[in-house]
């Protein structure tokens, strides 16, 4: 299979900046997404998630379709399919599942399938082969192999693109890895790693995110403590990390597709075995509480204003990227609502219709003065002048900054109080 044609199933943050990759290196690439509007978009040269541009869309060749039966061209088919959480926080694999029975209904004799979702160990041999095996009447191994290469794509971060990350890849046989290896090897600059088996595989990419969970929730606690001595925890993590192996993380929301999600797909696994997990599962619970501890940080710092209008800085799960999946900013606005306080949201990155159609109120900078500004997502646009922040409060005001980033003693100095997790 020396030019093999690729179809990559979802184009989304992982589906699309691969399918540009491949396309880049020379690859006959397909693109399918069951969003037909999405397609219209692509082919226009416009990619929402503003993962890439323009001109990087205009200057390769994919072609795009909202039809499955392009899937029967490719060699190798690679399938960026979100998974989710429920309400409940128990793992969603209807998305794979479905993705599955389609790839499934249309692939041809003789495919790679490729999944690069984040899975618990198991998953794509004991529940996506078996579905691809009924819906195509082939026979896994024999008709189509199997193979699993997880997603390590950082949305919205332009240095730590896909080809600069090391690639984790498996293969259900040494034929089927060997091929893979050399395919992603081909793009990837970093290099890859081959996996043992595709279960390694599938329990690296979760135990990557749960072990970052951890680290940020251990953080969070010690906020927690900082703030009941007294203390700032900015200066706590400053003087500790003069100390060579000391791991700097800072305190904040976790949210997002990933981070937030990935660590009860370990759990779930255990609880299939009889395990109950422990660390992981008090990471989690940590970590979702501290949306309701900054809301109350900044009602203590309001106590005696008579509703206070307080302005939210930031609605996506992270910096400089229109994703709002997971956020936990609008937890913090409901418990700020809850505390008896005024809330207005902006966001550069977020439709105005959209955050009417989800209960918050439009507002701005421009729109104050307000009793407190918090600043929940630091986005480029908010960064450029603290100043402005200033200028939209009250006398005294409160600047409320999440992650310790503005100047504090220049805050201060002008008048108005300051505060960060």
């Amino acid at each position: 299979m020396k030019h093999p044609v690729l179809c990559i199933v979802g184009l989304g943050y992982v589906g699309l900046p691969l399918a540009y990759i491949f396309a880049k290196k020379g690859y006959d690439v397909r693109g399918y997404d069951l969003n037909a509007e999405r397609i219209t978009e692509l082919e226009a040269g416009h990619d929402r998630t503003r993962e890439l541009s323009e001109k990087q869309l205009k200057e390769v060749t994919i072609r795009y379709s909202a039809d499955p039966a392009v899937i029967r061209e490719a060699d190798i088919v690679i399938l960026a399919i979100p998974t989710p959480v429920d309400e409940r926080n128990n793992p969603d694999l209807t998305p794979v599942e479905s993705a599955s029975s389609t790839v499934g209904r249309h692939m041809k004799k003789g495919t790679i399938i490729v999944y690069e979702s984040t899975v618990w160990p198991g998953t794509t041999e004991e529940i996506c082969g078996p579905i691809l095996e009924k819906e195509s009447d082939m026979k896994c191994g024999t008709d189509f192999k199997l193979g699993y290469s997880p997603e390590r794509v950082n949305p919205g971060d332009k240095e730590h693109t896909i080809e600069k990350i090391k690639k984790i890849v498996s293969g259900q046989d040494a034929e089927t890895l060997n091929m893979l290896a050399d395919l992603y090897g081909s793009v990837i600059e970093a290099g890859v790693h081959r996996a043992a088996n595709i279960k390694v595989a599938e329990m690296a990419k979760a135990i990557e995110n749960a072990q970052r969970d951890l680290n940020i929730a251990f953080i969070n606690e010690v906020a927690l403590l900082c703030h009941k001595v007294g203390i700032e925890t900015k200066d706590v993590i400053d003087a500790a990390a003069t100390k060579w192996n000391f791991l700097k993380f800072v305190p904040g929301l976790v949210g997002g597709h990933c981070i937030g999600v990935d660590p009860y797909y370990l759990v779930e696994k255990a609880r299939q075995l009889g395990m109950e997990t422990q660390v992981i599962t008090a990471g989690r619970a940590l970590n979702d509480s501290m949306s309701r501890h900054v809301a109350e940080q900044v009602a203590e710092e309001l106590k005696g204003t008579k509703n206070p209008r307080v302005l939210v800085l930031g609605l996506t799960f992270k910096e400089n990227i229109p994703d709002t999946r997971n956020s936990k900013s609008g937890d913090v606005v409901k418990h700020l609502q809850k505390l008896g306080c005024s809330v207005e949201v902006d966001d550069p990155y977020v439709p105005e219709e959209m955050m009417v159609k989800k209960g918050w109120k439009p507002g701005s900078l421009g729109l104050g003065p307000y009793d407190a500004v918090v600043l929940l997502v630091p986005h480029q646009e908010y960064m450029g002048n603290p100043l402005d922040l200033m200028k939209a409060l009250k006398p005294k005001g409160l600047i409320y900054d999440l992650k310790s980033l503005l100047p504090r003693r220049k805050i201060e100095k002008q008048g108005f109080r300051y505060k960060a997790l």
